[in-house]
């Protein structure tokens, strides 16, 4: 048997009184203290014993706390003054009892052995629950601030014909599946579909990310990462050649990509022709050009604009992209390298990885570009064994193509495509950005991993993916 004390006033004190009556099937005992008769239930309850002094007194309720060794104390007030007195009546007497406190003033207790209940946050979240398309909280488990919540798996969602064991989940899990009227317990390789709801526990502000990101819309590529394009021009190391084609193609991706602006960077501007026709691209309002005169650090000026820039997505051409190649790995954004070839030319993108988890992770952003830029996806699974891996990304992409009317190609060879792939310069291959690039030089030819190869294909356009395993 428990004994629990409860220091009881208002409307919403009577209606938890009356839900205890009603509910509780244990043989805990309920000390009530009160001021009005009007706060008790309307039925007497043998569980129930009743104390009618006022709590702020600290004779009275030391008096009934010496007596009485409670397992817990619960304070439901309507006046933010009593309930601070009555908690700190209770903490000379009894400091180390557990004590529930009915919050809607925000107070701050800082005491491990108090639990504060922020109605207004849990107002809030029930408030939210009647809305349509938005997250359920769950109310009466928990901490009731949305660290259990219920997300519906739209049509178009980045997360549709994915694997749970290939989505990443870091500070939150997957609990539950619930589809078609019955519960799934997920595995690894279970698959979510259109539709499912899927319980989440997590904390709470990442839980809140994870719903902006299953609600995120094929066709809004550079987002997640962010809405801009950005391009380097140096114009002291590149030729009036390369600066040309580099804003070339640049143009063009912004033209055919939801991106809000076109960012250039211009270091060591030269005064000429040339700096003249970027100054031109100014007249814009999509497009905007900033010069540096200050010969800053090239790291210092990047980290400085992508941040200010909300860059999402950069472009540039293979010889920057060799010699900085450590900072835009580190950058964790796409980056575009523009081919020995005009953009015009790509028709289909190549995907060309051994790595399903990889490539599965990254699914939704390869299926975002090809939507916007018109083209085909080529996945070419190179795999002597054609194991499991490869059955299963091949489904991945099977699906979403037809749930996006994304034309496909599952290329299934065992044969190295390499060398078929070298006499061709129609194609933009999409490449996982992880630490393996950094660690495979020109010699990389070499290795068995074709992440490793991707130096065998410079002199195309490549698209390289952050990926952070």
């Amino acid at each position: 048997m428990k004994r629990i004390l409860i220091v009881a006033d208002g409307t919403i004190a009577r209606t938890f009184l009356e839900r205890i009556k009603d509910l509780d099937a244990s043989d805990n005992v309920y000390h009530i203290v009160y001021y009005k008769e009007s706060t008790l239930p309307v039925q007497k309850s043998d569980k129930f014993i009743y104390y009618a002094f006022d709590p702020t007194s600290f004779t009275k309720l030391s008096m009934l706390l010496d007596d009485i060794e409670f397992y817990q104390a619960m304070l439901v007030l309507g006046n933010k003054i009593d309930m601070v007195a009555t908690y700190e009546n209770i903490c000379k007497v009894s400091p180390i009892l557990s004590v529930v406190i009915f919050d809607k003033w925000g107070i701050q207790f800082e005491d491990n052995n108090t639990t504060t209940i922020d109605i207004n946050e849990r107002y809030a979240n029930i408030l939210s629950n009647y809305l349509p398309d938005i997250p359920l909280f769950a109310q009466n488990i928990g901490l009731g601030l949305g660290e259990i919540m219920e997300y519906k798996i739209p049509f178009g969602s980045a997360y549709v014909y994915r694997h749970v064991g290939n989505i990443e989940q870091k500070r939150w899990r997957i609990a539950a599946i619930f589809r078609e009227q019955q519960i799934i317990l997920p595995q690894p390789k279970t698959m979510l579909l259109p539709n499912d709801n899927i319980l989440v526990v997590g904390n709470p502000n990442v839980l809140k990310g994870v719903y902006k990101s299953i609600n995120r819309q094929f066709g809004q590529f550079p987002l997640p990462f962010g809405q801009n394009i950005y391009v380097v021009l140096d114009m002291v190391e590149m030729s009036e050649k390369e600066i040309q084609k580099l804003c070339n193609d640049a143009m063009l991706l912004h033209a055919n990509l939801n991106s809000k602006k076109l960012v250039f960077r211009i270091l060591n501007p030269t005064y000429g022709k040339t700096l003249d026709k970027l100054k031109s691209y100014q007249q814009s309002t999509s497009m905007e050009i900033v010069l540096d005169f200050l010969s800053q650090e090239l790291e210092d000026i990047v980290l400085q604009d992508i941040t200010q820039y909300y860059i999402g997505l950069i472009i540039t051409n293979k010889n920057f992209f060799k010699e900085h190649i450590d900072l835009l790995y580190l950058l964790h954004l796409p980056i575009f390298k523009i081919g020995d070839d005009g953009f015009l030319k790509i028709k289909h993108t190549v995907v060309l990885n051994r790595s399903s988890e990889k490539v599965e992770q990254l699914s939704s952003i390869i299926f975002d570009i090809a939507s916007q830029l018109h083209i085909d996806i080529s996945l070419i699974e190179f795999e002597p064994d054609m194991d499991e891996e490869c059955i299963k990304i091949a489904e991945h992409f099977e699906n979403l193509s037809k749930l996006f009317e994304e034309k496909v190609r599952i290329i299934k060879t065992k044969k190295n495509p390499i060398r078929t792939l070298m006499q061709q310069d129609d194609y933009l291959q999409l490449i996982v950005f992880d630490k393996k690039i950094l660690k495979s030089g020109w010699f990389s030819f070499l290795s068995t991993n074709l992440e490793e190869q991707y130096v065998r294909f410079f002199d195309k356009p490549q698209l390289f993916l952050p990926y952070e395993s």
